[in-house]
């Protein structure tokens, strides 16, 4: 099971309507391994494809395959604001960083 942070699902909310995609969730899927553990990708999704985990949040659903919920467990989705963008983040805290220029920035 993955946590939605409430500034994330208010940031989750606010994204949908913008986007004029009413009654759509939120896919998270497995996009590669980096150093520092997986790699997340999000997309809108509509309804839950076959196999899928739907996970019922305040407006949205957030959808995941079987694959992805093992990497998931435990696993935080966080709206973060940088001096370079903003946006959603997964932090892993099962992840390990193999690389010091990281610093903690890997997520």
């Amino acid at each position: 099971m993955v946590t939605v942070t409430e500034e994330a699902s208010k940031y989750i909310v606010d994204l949908i309507a913008k986007n004029d995609k009413s009654g759509y969730g939120i896919r998270i899927y497995l996009a590669g391994m980096g150093c520092s553990g997986a790699q997340f990708g999000m997309s809108f999704q509509k309804d839950p494809k076959d196999g899928d985990i739907e996970q019922k949040m305040d407006g949205f659903s957030v959808y995941y395959d079987e694959e992805t919920k093992d990497v998931l467990d435990a696993c935080t989705v966080d709206f973060v604001e940088t001096p370079y963008g903003s946006g959603l983040v997964v932090n892993n805290p099962n992840a390990s960083s193999c690389c010091s220029s990281c610093s903690g920035g890997c997520h």
